[in-house]
């Protein structure tokens, strides 16, 4: 079990989207790196293809490090770090703020 997870809302709290927030999309275990929907954001030039015979510049969500974004805590929606408990016999995330089960 992992402190964050994919649908987690996170805030961004170091690096050039500092402050910024949005919903887990992906995440890279191995790296330690996650993708997080509208931060990092990047142009990507694409070739033309059938499907897309114009090619062009796209953007798209790049991935950054798990040490560089927190958990926002589901009361207060500050950033929050997390501890596990067992509850009723399961193991469940506990908001260090506010001390409610995310």
């Amino acid at each position: 079990m992992h402190k964050i997870k994919v649908n987690d809302l996170v805030m961004v709290v170091a690096g050039k989207d500092k402050g910024k927030t949005g919903k887990v999309s992906k995440i890279d275990r191995k790296n330690s790196k996650v993708v997080v929907a509208g931060v990092n954001v990047v142009k990507k030039a694409i070739k033309p293809t059938k499907e897309n015979p114009a090619g062009g510049i796209t953007e798209k969500n790049a991935a950054i490090d798990i040490s560089n974004v927190s958990l926002l805590s589901p009361k207060s929606n500050k950033p929050t770090r997390v501890r596990f408990e067992s509850r009723d016999g399961k193991k469940v995330r506990i908001s260090v703020a506010c001390k409610s089960v995310i």
